[in-house]
């Protein structure tokens, strides 16, 4: 979850946008990475109490513990990524599990989806938005595990969208068959947040 209020321990400085750089309208380069939350950070026993979930409108509930998850097949990805308050990354390193796999043969009609998190953090997208190879559940960043800071044990990744829709701390994704706005959205944020469209904020 990126934008809204600046937890302890937020740094990033602007760094000049090298020649030849695309930014999305409106963003500029920053160093380190800034740590933005809504919120006090949760801290899950993973052997005794993590698990994640597919639930909804689904042929039958997906669950995975912590051990179950690390062994499903993982993914390097390499992206670019933007927040709404304007600071973005690029060539940013994760490892995680992409979102395809975890619906592998789940079968459902559903159209959108609702990612759910420790912390009680809700993010909306179109189900179309995190499949095809666009989403992943990541759970190591430059090579290392994912900081309970920036969203660990695991974070959504969807990077072709502002960062508030990869949720920190996901824990889940339940599957509607229509949309719902989750925390951000409700509170003013755009339902969709395409940083190419600046889909900031309701009206944009």
């Amino acid at each position: 979850m990126s934008g809204g209020f600046f937890s302890r321990g937020f740094r990033g400085r602007r760094r000049p946008v090298e020649q030849g750089t695309q930014l999305p309208p409106g963003q500029y380069l920053v160093e380190g990475f800034p740590v933005l939350s809504a919120g006090p950070t949760p801290r899950t026993p993973l052997e005794e109490e993590w698990d994640f979930s597919i639930i909804g409108e689904v042929d039958e509930p997906r669950r995975w513990t912590w051990k179950e998850f690390q062994a499903l097949p993982s993914e390097e990805i390499t992206r670019d990524i933007h927040c709404v308050t304007k600071w973005s990354k690029l060539g940013t390193r994760w490892e995680g599990v992409s979102v395809d796999t975890l619906l592998e043969g789940v079968e459902t009609a559903a159209e959108f989806v609702m990612a759910f998190c420790d912390g009680g953090y809700t993010t909306n997208m179109p189900l179309e938005e995190v499949i095809g190879g666009k989403a992943w559940v990541a759970y190591a960043y430059e090579g290392e595990p994912l900081e309970p800071e920036h969203g660990g044990p695991v974070r959504l990744l969807v990077p072709h969208l502002y960062f508030w829709k990869s949720a920190k701390w996901v824990r889940g994704l339940r599957l509607l068959n229509h949309d719902e706005p989750g925390f951000w959205e409700s509170l003013g944020y755009h339902n969709h947040g395409d940083p190419w469209r600046e889909q900031r904020y309701w009206g944009d």
